[in-house]
């Protein structure tokens, strides 16, 4: 009788993905950048192991640029969904952090993993996951990793309000009537723009409404900044609306200050508009937002915000009901709603009843 061939005297495959990061894109133009140092060292790793039957994916999941603080980057979105479909049994990274600095983000990983009978090795902190042992150890090398992100985003801000203090610009979106100098680190007065800011404001201030220098923006096809970064991305300029004027317009920049947690500093850059014309034209944007406030009347209340109680004095609000389909409206009381312990004597009126003895009264004394 032919013996069976022993199966489980073949080792599996373990096929391994290698995962890259780096938080941002400068040097990853170099022919040798940090990507390929991190590949390169995993993929020692995985040949250390080929007794074992390790294989390195060809796949490349590398992401340039991309922070460690969240999971949206393409090369690990494009990984998790290859070890959801059951293409890889080992991720094999350079470093913990390199996968994530969350430990939220990354427990959320781990879990995934272990769902899908996926290990993970990094090759620095020598550890593997499929151990008790390499799992203590990651959650505690991964702690200390948010410990230093915390650490580096505290820094940073700090850092950014001390030069907010001195009157520097930090970075952040460009806005109409500004460029960056030749270092990028200071702002620079656009002329052009600057002209298309001063006649906005001169507008605004002259109507006290965001209306005209609306239509006159749209009328000349002014739009917002169109500006690239520094790394060569393009933004372009949208379509000047009224939320984007009244951003402009309250922005102290251009009467040469720097915002910061609710104070203004002296800025390094040029005043596009003098302090006098951006008071100006503040008071005239505020009054037309009020006015846009006043007007609103959805269901045409004929004495919306005219009536008092004649109980207790309160404001009269209109409302309405519309049971069986049929639209009933009344003004309530508002007393009766704000102290529901002490309710007023007057609970609602009709508004066609009320309305109409106002207009009969009108054109009687006419």
């Amino acid at each position: 009788m032919p013996e069976r061939a022993n199966v489980s005297a073949v080792p599996r495959s373990v096929r391994c993905a290698i995962y890259t990061r780096k938080s941002s894109e400068v040097g990853l133009e170099q022919a040798f950048n940090s990507l390929h140092a991190q590949r390169e060292a995993a993929e020692a790793y995985i040949l250390s192991h080929r007794q074992e039957s390790w294989l390195v994916i060809p796949e490349r999941y590398d992401d340039g640029g991309s922070t460690g603080g969240n999971m949206e980057r393409p090369a690990l979105c494009k990984l998790m969904a290859a070890i959801e479909a059951g293409r890889v049994d080992c991720v094999v990274v350079y470093k913990v952090d390199r996968l994530s600095r969350s430990l939220l983000d990354f427990a959320r990983m781990i879990g995934s993993f272990e769902k899908h009978g996926v290990s993970f090795v990094s090759v620095t902190q020598q550890f593997n996951t499929s151990t008790p042992v390499g799992r203590l150890t990651l959650h505690i090398l991964l702690s200390f990793a948010q410990f230093e992100r915390e650490i580096i985003s505290e820094r940073t801000r700090d850092k950014q309000w001390a030069a907010r203090k001195k009157g520097k610009w930090t970075g952040g979106y460009l806005v109409l009537g500004y460029d960056l100098d030749a270092s990028g680190q200071r702002l620079v007065v656009n002329p052009k723009e600057a002209r298309q800011v001063r006649a906005l404001y001169h507008l605004v201030a002259k109507h006290h409404s965001l209306l005209p220098a609306l239509a006159h923006a749209r009328q000349r096809g002014w739009s917002t900044k169109t500006w690239m970064t520094t790394h060569k991305k393009r933004h372009p300029g949208g379509v000047l609306g009224e939320a984007s004027l009244l951003r402009l317009v309250r922005n102290p920049l251009y009467k040469g200050y720097v915002p910061h947690k609710g104070k203004l500093y002296k800025g390094e850059h040029a005043a596009i508009v003098d302090p006098a014309l951006w008071k100006q034209a503040n008071q005239g944007a505020d009054n037309g937002v009020q006015h846009k406030k006043v007007r609103q009347n959805k269901q045409a209340a004929l004495l919306q915000g005219l009536l008092r109680c004649s109980c207790c004095g309160a404001e009269m609000a209109h409302t309405s009901t519309a049971p069986r389909g049929r639209r009933y409206h009344y003004y309530v009381c508002r007393g009766n709603r704000i102290e529901s312990d002490k309710p007023c004597a007057e609970q609602r009126v009709s508004a066609s009843a009320l309305e109409e003895s106002v207009l009969q009264a009108d054109r009687n004394s006419g």
